[in-house]
């Protein structure tokens, strides 16, 4: 990666997502663990998410989202000079994902690298990438957010396994010499949760080994009312200092795109900014929590949807593990009609991750999880009541 002429400003010019076409719903998790449609929906808002196939990994879903995000923004692969990928499911511990990313997206000549933030990486990323932007040392810079949460989950365990679902999201920023409005952005971490969502082995302080996987070492635990509490709170304050910086007021903005962790969330923090439900973009109810990839999957179906045109006020706000949290206020000024363009432009079955040689993995789909998928399907459920005073979705396909 070689340095540029510092820019002016920097711009969102290429959004992208991939979802995976395997659905789990909650009439399905209904036959894995005790719980119950009405349940999961009363206390999260979540009707369906989506799990990923065995061959599919976080480097493949985010190379898959990155490469339409980077075709949306009119370039080529190699135009690219930093990739970010947030994600806290890599495909392994090293490489990077990054670094699998851009060889599978054709790129030969940028940086790469991984944010690890849990479900805040991709705004992480995203001011990691404007940094670099802004300081001349990039021009154009990928940043995917994605994550492949149903191999780490304790399908035992209704806390957390109805929670969660796979997929990727990415933007591309890009230098730009026309002056634009200035972004407010706001990050921040709070250690005293970091034991509040984890995964207790399989780094340095628990490596793994036949005791940790025995005790169930390997999957995301959570506590789920401190983190309600703490994400409620911090969300509105992060989204309100990143308004701020922007120089706008709280009624200036025209959409918030969160973090779909969950629906009484989302409504807390309307409440907290003070601001209408129908000036927040929530697919949680299609999705679940996709970590890092949450806000990148959302940002790119309310732009392709037509709830975002130039001249809006945005703001990104995520909440994760650690606790970090982290919010953008920016003003929109892409063509939003290139959205649908950049998708369609990239087949997932074109985009591959070269295997390492002389070795293949064990089938990755949790035993619980493959034993339900294989069984014929009970009748899928209406989803279009999404959640109190948001409009119905009409249907659509990603893939």
């Amino acid at each position: 990666m070689t340095a540029v002429v510092s820019p002016r400003s920097v711009r969102l010019t290429g959004w992208g997502r991939y979802a995976p076409a395997q659905v789990l719903t909650n009439a399905d998790l209904e036959r894995i663990v005790d719980t119950s449609d009405e349940w999961i929906v009363s206390r999260t808002g979540i009707r369906e998410r989506r799990v990923a196939a065995a061959h599919e990994t976080s480097a493949s879903m985010g190379a898959i989202a990155g490469l339409r995000a980077i075709r949306t923004a009119g370039l080529e692969p190699d135009e690219i000079d930093l990739i970010l990928v947030a994600t806290l499911t890599p495909d392994y511990w090293m490489p990077s994902t990054a670094a699998l990313v851009k060889e599978a997206i054709g790129n030969t000549r940028a940086a790469a690298f991984d944010v690890a933030a849990a479900c805040s990486g991709f705004v992480y990323g995203y001011a990691t990438a404007s940094a670099y932007i802004g300081s001349g040392l990039a021009r154009n810079v990928l940043v995917v957010g994605t994550e492949l949460l149903t191999r780490f989950l304790d399908y035992g365990d209704r806390s957390t396994s109805i929670l969660f679902g796979d997929g990727a999201g990415a933007v591309v920023l890009s230098a730009s010499d026309e002056a634009s409005s200035p972004t407010g952005i706001e990050l921040t971490t709070d250690p005293q949760g970091a034991y509040m969502i984890w995964l207790p082995a399989g780094g340095s302080r628990s490596p793994a080994s036949a005791d940790t996987v025995a005790r169930n070492q390997h999957k995301i635990r959570m506590e789920g009312r401190e983190t309600y509490r703490f994400a409620t709170r911090t969300l509105a304050s992060t989204g309100l200092a990143a308004v701020e910086k922007a120089g706008w007021a709280q009624a200036d903005v025209d959409l918030i795109i969160p973090h779909q962790a969950n629906i009484r969330i989302i409504e807390a923090v309307a409440k907290g900014l003070d601001l209408p439900l129908d000036r927040f973009f929530i697919n949680v109810d299609r999705y679940g929590n996709t970590s890092a990839a949450s806000v990148p999957i959302a940002l790119a179906e309310a732009v392709n949807e037509g709830r975002v045109k130039p001249g809006d006020k945005l703001v990104f706000i995520a909440f994760g593990a650690g606790f970090t949290s982290g919010a953008v206020a920016l003003e929109w000024t892409a063509d939003p009609s290139r959205g649908p363009i950049g998708e369609a432009a990239v087949r997932p079955e074109d985009v591959a991750i070269r295997q390492p040689v002389d070795w293949d993995s064990a089938d990755p789909i949790p035993p619980a999880l493959a034993e339900v998928l294989a069984r014929p399907a009970p009748g899928r459920m209406d989803v279009s009541d999404v959640a109190p005073g948001d409009p119905p979705h009409a249907p659509r396909q990603v893939g």
